[in-house]
């Protein structure tokens, strides 16, 4: 049975460390001490990197979407935005915000939303006024096909739209208050199906053109326009999502060109793509339980079919990144390098300019809403819930446009994710600093605060002491980094893990930390239950513990915190590592249940709760790893590290 002291008191949070740590209140006097009193000092912050505004041509042509990036920056930061004619509000606003429109067709469309603009006169212009919906097909075929449509001019239309992106970015950074970073998705759709998308966000207020994936298909040359970007002092980097959607290509064994990932492509990854998206609106992509059987929280927001074809299942190996960890440790024992060696954030990839988390905002739609101005109602409810048999909007748009058409459930879109950052303060510099060391986490969209750290000597009681956040930066690692060399004497890494609820939002069930290990030339998974509410214990023969109970009111959506705990917060010791073999640690808390948004539409227009989604479900959080390299590694690995943040 896994060994754990849970500890359900309110304190600040703690990591890991090489040794017992000196907790001794001292003033810092060296530039190590200073450094860690200052990491000491991070706080969490919540922001959204992944939205799409009018200025993406998908959301103009299928969605009707008129929202500015002007209008999303005001929106993430609370202010009240007007949305087809209603005033529109963020049930409380981000710390910080990236709008990231597709580079391929940037700008191209909106145009028509001026009625003096060239487009708006011309006749490709007014024939695409007729039928909005078939400009997205048509720019998406011209686009994968690498040609142009006569009328149309994607590269002045980039420019232009470009611009206008930087400046709204910039315009709308309040430095301590509100941080924004430029963006864009590069959107290759492999085969005009799997889904590669990357969204590319840039640390400072200048940056080059967007490369899309019309100038190549091959996420190694982005990686290359990446890399031209940082020597000419602007940098930035890659953010994969949707690996759920991937048909197993975002976490494959070899390139974009077949070859096996060898030691170079593996350090160019890392280096470029520090990071990856775990949860979104299109579901998670941590695990499945066809992946993961013992597993009985991996059924959650489940999203296993293709973006642009929801009739067809995608393929599940090399999707999912708790695989890909695994494949990562493999890989690294063979090539030298781990390509997935990254940490998790998570987004909306809303695509009306409303970034909204909260499951009462959300409504199997395209975009955010507020629920107390522009929930569905009518008709429109009971076609989101499947009362009236229809086509989501895309699919009706397919129809439109001539294609067979894929049956959609919007039932299976979730709402929001959303990413947190430990930061020393809300600037561009330091949140961009949190995001290239990985010390971040994702949720579901609960404002759930979570901390996890690992070194070698933390003792039970270690989180009562007054400065234990700082002796854990001290002598050991946070989220995003490699356990230290064990020293002689250490028989197992510990970690101190917390979880914070929401302060609006529902108690905490549990902690877990899911472990992944190199076990020959494969890898294996298990699931530690490290600390649970209402004093319940760890099953010794199934390593499991009883469900937290459920408190939600299925006639009004209501739920109580009656259950749960409102931190949960712990020292661990991994009862069963082996020196020898190469781990993976992350985090992952979970709320007690609280009603789906399915159910709170429902209620909400008198509907009964579908039967074809989950009635209430447990909001989460994943922390980004700590990696565990047996000593006759952990040089050779080191030094691969400091080549890939170069």
């Amino acid at each position: 049975m896994a060994r754990h002291w849970p500890i359900l008191i309110p304190a600040l949070i703690v990591a890991g460390c090489t040794a017992q740590a000196d907790t001794t209140a001292k003033a810092p006097t060296t530039p190590v001490e200073k450094a860690v009193a200052s990491a000491a000092d991070r706080r969490a912050w919540f922001g959204e990197l992944h939205l799409h505004t009018s200025y993406s041509f998908d959301a103009w042509g299928l969605m009707a979407t008129k929202t500015t990036p002007d209008d999303a920056y005001r929106f993430g930061k609370g202010e009240a935005v007007s949305m087809n004619g209603q005033m529109i509000k963020r049930g409380w606003p981000l710390d910080f915000m990236a709008v990231t429109d597709h580079s391929e067709n940037m700008g191209l469309l909106n145009a028509l939303d001026d009625p003096e603009s060239d487009l708006s006169k011309s006749a490709v212009g007014q024939e695409i006024r007729k039928d909005t919906s078939k400009s997205f097909y048509m720019l998406r075929e011209a686009n994968q096909q690498g040609r142009t449509i006569p009328g149309l001019d994607p590269v002045q239309a980039l420019k232009t739209a470009w611009g206008k992106e930087v400046a709204a970015a910039n315009a709308n950074y309040k430095p301590g208050k509100f941080t924004t970073f430029i963006g864009y998705e590069w959107s290759q759709m492999t085969e005009g199906k799997y889904n590669l998308h990357r969204n590319v966000i840039f640390a400072g207020a200048r940056s080059p053109a967007p490369w899309s994936s019309a100038d190549s298909p091959k996420p190694e040359d982005l990686w290359t326009y990446l890399e031209k970007a940082r020597a000419d002092g602007m940098e930035a980097i890659a953010i994969p999502h949707n690996g759920n959607a991937s048909n197993g290509l975002m976490y494959d064994w070899v390139t974009s060109e077949g070859r096996p990932i060898d030691e170079a492509y593996a350090e160019r990854r890392l280096r470029n793509e520090p990071l990856t998206e775990i949860v979104q609106n299109k579901g998670q992509s941590e695990t499945l339980p066809e992946l993961s059987p013992n597993d009985e929280f991996a059924n959650f927001e489940i999203y296993d079919v293709l973006i642009t074809q929801r009739d067809v299942k995608g393929k599940v190996n090399g999707s999912y990144i708790r695989q890909a960890f695994g494949r990562g440790l493999v890989i690294q024992q063979k090539a030298g390098a781990n390509p997935y060696k990254f940490g998790v954030v998570g987004g909306s990839d809303w695509h009306n300019g409303i970034s909204a988390s909260d499951e009462n905002a959300t409504a199997g739609t395209p975009g955010g809403i507020d629920p107390k101005v522009n929930l569905p109602s009518g008709d429109a409810a009971k076609k989101l819930l499947g009362i009236i048999q229809t086509r989501a909007m895309i699919d009706d748009a397919a129809a439109k446009a001539g294609r067979p058409p894929a049956v959609a459930n919007p039932m299976i879109n979730s709402s929001a994710g959303i990413t947190g950052v430990w930061a020393e303060e809300n600037t561009r510099e330091s949140i961009f600093a949190a995001l290239k060391r990985k010390e971040t986490f994702a949720t579901s969209g609960t404002r759930m605060k979570v901390r996890f750290f690992g070194g070698w000597g933390f003792a039970p009681g270690m989180t009562s002491r007054a400065d234990w956040v700082r002796a854990a930066y001290r002598t050991g690692v946070p989220m995003g980094g490699d356990l230290p060399l064990r020293p002689a004497g250490a028989q197992a890494p510990s970690f101190i893990v917390q979880a914070v609820k929401d302060p609006d939002g529902a108690n905490l069930d549990r902690v877990q930390i899911v472990k992944v290990w190199l076990e020959g030339s494969d890898y294996k998974e298990k699931i530690f239950e490290v600390a649970l509410s209402g004093g319940r214990k760890v099953d010794p023969k199934t390593g499991r513990a009883a469900a937290v109970g459920n408190t939600v009111d299925l006639k009004t959506g209501a739920y109580k915190n009656a259950i749960g705990a409102a931190t949960l917060q712990t020292v661990w010791r991994d009862p069963e590592f082996d020196p020898a073999k190469p781990a993976v640690y992350y985090l992952r808390a979970l709320e007690i249940p609280t009603p789906r948004w399915t159910t709170l539409l429902a209620i909400k227009n008198g509907l009964p709760i579908p039967t074809k989604a989950p009635a209430t479900i447990q909001e989460r959080a994943y922390s980004s790893p700590i990696w565990f390299t047996p000593a006759g590694r952990q040089t050779a690995a080191a030094a691969h590290l400091k080549v890939a943040q170069r």
